[in-house]
Parts: C-alpha cells; structure tokens; sequence
C-alpha cells in the first residue's frame, strides 16, 4: 500500500513523473540556485532554497542532479511540465511517417499497364514514401526470371533521377523485389 507523501496527495501520485526531483525529495546538502527569472543567486543550502521557493510560492525543481553541487531552479513545475508536453506535442505533430508503399508487376507485363504502375511509384516517392517494386511470378514464369530483372532495372533507371535504390533487385520465393527510397531535399 502507497503512504501519502506531505506535500503530494494520494490520488496525484501517479500522475508526476518521475523525471527531476521536486521540493522534499531532493537530497543534497548544498544546491547552486538559479532564480524565478533565471538569475544565478548562488550556492545555497537546501532548507534555504526550499524556503525561498516556499515563499515565493513556487517549487524547487533539481534541473542538473549529476553536477558538483546540483543545480535547481525555482519554478512552477506544473507549467514547466505543462509547456514540455506542448513542445512534445508540436515535434511529434511535425515530424514525417515514411510509409512503405509497394507496387506489383507481372512478368509479361503490358506497356500500357507498366506506364500506370510507373506513374504511381513516382507520385509515392514524390509524397516521400518509400516504394517496394515486386514482380510476381506464376507458374512456370519463375524459370524466366531475368525478366523480372528487366523490368525492375528499366524501373531503376527511369526513376534515378528522384529516388535510389535502396535494395537492389533480389529473387524472394515466387517473387523479386527492390525497394526504392525517395532522394532527400536537403
């Protein structure tokens, strides 16, 4: 059974993280104090800095528990919190998925129906996706498959120019596949 620390309720406890050390539970004798508003006050004991946290009704944040004496700041740590989970927030939101996209061709494909797969592999890596070109083949088609490699190798090559290859064309069961991934911008 949980006890109930002085300063946390029972039913909050779950709640904080355990990344830094917050008022009671930090245990050096001597911490270097970083004020409100950033300004350095110096090295100060910890029932001292408690006390001016205390009176600024604020908290007494461990911000660097590794250094020679740790470093804490008094803030409001469920702002500080609050504004660390937005940022989160905001990278995740911003950051790209690159998807695997895959395309299946025949063996005696049609050129009509080669342009329209090509098409499609274009737009994929043009959306940043990456491409998984197979070509399936039945039957006894497998005895032929350098023709697989035909095609998957014209497909390299008309696509050079915006993407590379990331894994050459390789003979997988009743399959050869390549994968195809998207040249970066930058």
């Amino acid at each position: 059974m949980r006890t109930q620390c002085a300063s946390i309720p029972l039913w909050r406890w779950h709640v904080i993280s355990r990344e830094h050390q917050i008022n009671d539970e930090i245990r050096a004798r001597e911490v270097r104090l970083v004020g409100a508003e950033g300004e350095q006050i110096g090295i100060k004991s910890i029932r001292d800095a408690l006390q001016m946290a205390i009176d600024l009704n604020l908290d007494l944040v461990n911000v660097a528990p590794t250094a020679k004496p740790p470093v804490c700041r008094i803030m409001d740590y469920g702002k500080f919190r609050y504004e660390q989970q937005k940022k989160e927030k905001e990278a995740r939101k911003n950051q790209k998925i690159v998807d695997l996209k895959e395309v299946w061709f025949r063996a005696n494909i049609d050129e009509h129906d080669y342009q329209t797969k090509y098409r499609n592999v274009v737009k994929f890596l043009g959306e940043g996706d990456k491409v998984k070109a197979s070509v399936r083949f039945r039957g006894r088609e497998i005895a032929h498959a350098a023709i697989g490699q035909k095609i998957l190798d014209r497909l390299s090559q008309e696509v050079a120019e915006i993407c590379s290859v990331e894994r050459a064309p390789k003979l997988e069961g009743r399959s050869m596949i390549m994968i195809l991934a998207p040249k970066s911008n930058s």
